[in-house]
């Protein structure tokens, strides 16, 4: 029970705080027992357990929530709007004197180069696919697929995203 305390108060309090540089925060998570590589992870977010994956070259911007109940996995490149909510646990509905049941966890996967938006909040069991694109404020309930701008709550579909990188596209003819 201490040492969750210490672990939370470390991670949450110290760690997350405004007195670490953003550019060195992701070096002490690693040393904390998250898997998070080299990124950019601002302050005031909160993790709420060890089972947080963040792959190299990602944003994570100011005030992000991971439940981490279950496991959280970020690919690489993946860009997070400030005060995204990623939660991996809930609970079934029970009977009428307490609707809360047993606690159900399940991972949220976010695929390379995604782009969750501001406010955004993704619910248990989602995979959000490479490259796609979670409109600012959304609530995403469901699967999003790659390449796929998705807004609203609950989050729909909006269009389709190109998959040509603009870097890679050939140059135009004279």
């Amino acid at each position: 029970m201490i040492s969750r305390w210490l672990r939370n108060v470390w991670l949450n309090t110290v760690v997350a705080s405004d007195f670490v540089p953003e550019h060195l925060r992701w070096i002490l998570l690693r040393a904390s027992g998250l898997e998070v590589h080299r990124s950019i992870i601002e302050a005031g977010g909160y993790y709420g357990g060890r089972s947080i994956a963040i792959g190299q070259g990602c944003y994570i911007n100011r005030g992000t929530f991971f439940d981490a109940s279950a496991p959280v996995i970020v690919g690489r490149s993946v860009s997070f709007g400030m005060n995204v909510t990623v939660i991996t646990g809930s609970h079934q509905i029970a009977g009428p004197k307490k609707r809360a049941g047993d606690l159900q966890n399940r991972a949220v996967v976010i695929g390379d180069g995604a782009w969750v938006g501001a406010g955004a909040t993704v619910l248990p069991g989602v995979t959000i696919g490479a490259g796609a694109v979670v409109g600012a404020g959304s609530l995403v309930t469901k699967d999003v697929a790659a390449h796929t701008l998705v807004a609203g709550n609950p989050a729909r579909v909006v269009r389709a995203l190109d998959t040509l990188d603009t870097a890679d596209a050939p140059a135009a003819a004279s």
